[in-house]
């Protein structure tokens, strides 16, 4: 069973260095990424076929983060929150403004398969 990891500045590094991950990006007093996240939380509940992939969720609005937002200059062009990122071997291979398992099992499948 897999989870939905919390990254912050102790981990994001370890994080990335994964071969393949998933990151959610959000902010705490942003509605639709709490039921993104949820959305996910549950599905990881279940899922036994991406148990290979790390999931985890990045809230910009936490302290400490400045190291992250150095590393991903991209960041200052999202606008639409929550933002999703496949990543392959820490290269951003897909990526999505809004939440959605589906879009996002789409993308895995064509980004990690």
């Amino acid at each position: 069973m897999n989870q939905l990891e919390t990254i912050d500045r102790n981990n994001w590094e370890d994080f990335m260095q994964a071969p393949a991950t998933v990151l959610m990006i959000g902010k705490t007093d942003c509605p639709a990424c709490q039921v993104w996240g949820e959305e996910l939380n549950t599905f990881l509940q279940e899922d036994e076929a991406w148990n290979h992939v790390r999931f985890g969720k990045v809230l910009l609005d936490q302290p400490g983060l400045i190291g992250f937002k150095r590393a991903n200059p991209w960041l200052s062009d999202v606008k639409d929150l929550p933002f999703t990122v496949v990543y392959k071997d820490g290269e951003n291979k897909k990526s999505f403004a809004g939440g959605g398992l589906n879009r996002l099992l789409k993308r895995m499948e064509k980004a990690l398969s």
